[in-house]
């Protein structure tokens, strides 16, 4: 049965309460892939309600029971990988062989790391060997309400999904109606899965409307939200008269710094990681900053590297970048990259316009700017797309401050093999992670930022924590 136009509520598929379509539309050919419906009012009510009245038995459960629950989502899942890959590609742009290999396999990477988490919890424990008759309690905070955003959306559910069933909470996810189909095989498999009626409920619909009715419901006691920095904002003032716990992952403007002694292939390697998922990464380096001395040479390998990019169809098999996700999103990457131009930016690769051999779909050449300075606007906003910027430095101070003059905070990166320099810069960075010389993050790892990147950590034990209260009671022994 096609689930398209449906709602998952209450355990099983139901009807809008109110038709209203809304087209997807594949970004590779902009053509219509698929429809589905807006949610309304009743809708976002019947899932909360849905969601409320099975809280006190979910929350009941025992910690193994639910842990059950999530291996068994997890072996559906993986079953389920190649629908979820075709339907990833198909709503977002994302090449096949990229959703296959990094879309669909963060999925199940984050349940498998969720899950040693659980089983390796503390779930209640005495305070401490001074007050050995007081106990703590970790206990599930209620309804959640989980907004994802569309540019890794199976990352951004599983992220949510997973710690929240794990904690007790029983919840309504909302995915980004740009790509809400990837959402739909979800709610699919949690349905095989055989959890109970009203833990899991998934409404489809835009912000403005789903998003914003979760936002200030009164049955919901927490919002978990991954977007836009404005979103963000907007959605904390919603919930804030209610006193919801907020949890927001945010935008970023990551800097990679590369020292002198950095290895030989720091620079490719940075170009790579600012354009894989076509630049649509909140925490992608876009402004790689390098010192002087291997300036020029950086310039040139990344201005290479640029060009020898391939730019594919997503649906073809092979290495590549696929389209941005939609003409907004286009337009809005293309005006920037003009901006640059216009600012005095020097352009060394790439530029406005598609790349020549596509003439249909949202592609944009991989463009690299040289020389940008921190009062340029492609410095500054996070452009979300394949667009690097190159800045020189001379000192490690100097390096250090440029890298904090931003008002966002994810990820930043060094590239150095001092490891003393490691050290110190890594300390001083504003920020809540920071990659050093392509050494990526384990399973379980905390995600998350500081300044206006958001609030709170997603991944492993943390990620947990974040939908659990904390109880203390006292004369327990």
């Amino acid at each position: 049965m096609d689930h398209s136009r449906h709602f998952y509520i209450d355990g099983r598929w139901v009807a809008p309460a109110r038709p209203r379509d809304l087209a997807v539309i594949d970004p590779s050919t902009e053509e219509v892939c698929a429809t589905i419906s807006l949610g309304d009012q009743a809708d976002t009510d019947a899932a909360v309600a849905a969601a409320r009245r099975a809280f006190d038995g979910w929350a009941a459960t025992p910690v193994a029971e639910r842990i059950d629950a999530l291996e068994r989502i997890l072996a559906a899942y993986l079953k389920r990988s190649e629908d979820m890959a075709q339907a990833i590609t198909a709503e977002m742009g994302a090449p096949l062989d990229w959703s296959r290999q990094q879309q669909v396999t963060s999925g199940d990477w984050h349940f498998e790391a969720f899950l040693a988490a659980a089983r390796a919890m503390d779930w209640e424990r005495p305070l401490g060997p001074h007050a050995p008759g007081e106990r703590i309690f970790h206990e599930p905070i209620g309804v959640v309400a989980l907004i994802t955003p569309w540019n890794w959306p199976m990352n951004q559910i599983a992220l949510k999904v997973a710690p929240a069933l794990l904690a007790g909470c029983t919840m309504v996810l909302k995915p980004s109606e740009i790509s809400p189909l990837s959402g739909l095989v979800f709610a699919e498999i949690v349905d095989a899965a055989g959890l109970p009626p009203g833990v899991f409920n998934l409404v489809n619909g835009d912000g403005p409307g789903v998003g914003s009715q979760l936002s200030v419901h009164a049955d919901v006691d927490m919002v978990s939200f991954t977007g836009s920095t404005r979103a963000g904002r907007l959605i904390s003032k919603a919930a804030a008269d209610t006193i919801k716990r907020v949890s927001l992952e945010l935008g970023g403007k990551g800097a990679n710094i590369i020292f002198s002694d950095a290895d030989e292939k720091a620079v490719k390697r940075g170009v790579a990681r600012c354009f894989g998922n076509s630049g649509q990464s909140c925490n992608a380096p876009t402004r790689m900053l390098v010192q002087r001395d291997r300036y020029a040479a950086a310039v040139e390998i990344a201005a290479k590297a640029a060009e020898e990019t391939p730019v594919i169809n997503a649906h073809q098999e092979g290495r590549g970048i696929g389209p941005v996700v939609s003409a907004m999103q286009f337009d809005k990457i293309q005006a920037l990259i003009q901006t640059g131009i216009d600012e005095g930016a020097q352009l060394v690769a790439g530029g406005t316009g598609r790349p020549g051999h596509l003439n249909r779909g949202y592609f944009v050449r991989p463009t690299v700017f040289a020389d940008v300075t921190p009062d340029m606007t492609i410095y500054r906003e996070e452009i979300f797309g394949p667009v690097l910027s190159i800045t020189p430095f001379d000192t490690e101070e100097e390096a250090i401050a440029m890298a904090n003059d931003t008002e966002y905070g994810l990820t930043n990166y060094i590239q150095t093999t001092d490891k003393d320099r490691l050290h110190r810069v890594a300390r001083r960075l504003r920020s809540g992670m920071v990659e050093c010389n392509g050494k990526g993050f384990g399973k379980g790892s905390p995600f998350g930022g500081m300044k206006q990147s958001g609030s709170g950590r997603e991944g492993g034990v943390w990620g947990i924590h974040e939908f659990l209260e904390v109880k203390t009671v006292s004369d327990w022994e």
